[in-house]
């Protein structure tokens, strides 16, 4: 057994927009994953949407959260065939919340702090690439794009 600590750098957005509205925004952005068609393209897609407040309403907090895995099949392979652990990273996990303020975020863990973890040169361009995809989205979520 061998043990891997590292530092990740979490990006917090607040997001313009009511809670509903950035979802909409964000799985327009992020289309969910065509598993017939599998397309190499350079885009996130969604691979998964999990409803939170279906989990969390029993525990009477007020906010508001979807999580979702969003990635790209073409581009993580890049990395896993230097290392196939990277796939515990790949698909990035995202989330959107709305606090009980009402105002929303986007969260996710920084794919170069993630994927640095590795040590290796290789899965490390790959894993700023995807901090430059990542910026982008952003860009075009806040409207800052």
């Amino acid at each position: 057994m061998s043990i891997v600590e590292h530092t990740t750098r979490r990006l917090v957005v607040a997001v313009p927009g009511s809670y509903h509205d950035v979802i909409a925004r964000y799985e327009s952005l992020v289309p969910e994953v065509d598993y017939a068609a599998l397309t190499a393209d350079d885009g996130f897609r969604r691979y998964h949407r999990g409803d939170v407040d279906a989990v969390m309403t029993a525990t009477g907090v007020p906010w508001r959260a979807t999580q979702y895995l969003m990635g790209n099949h073409a581009i993580a392979a890049r990395m896993y065939r230097h290392d196939p652990a990277v796939m515990l990273h790949a698909p990035l996990r995202t989330l959107v919340y709305a606090g009980a303020d009402g105002a929303t975020t986007f969260t996710v863990d920084q794919p170069s702090s993630l994927f640095d973890s590795y040590s290796r040169p290789e899965i490390s361009v790959v894993g700023r690439y995807l901090d430059d995809l990542l910026d982008a989205l952003i860009g075009q979520l806040t409207g800052e794009s």
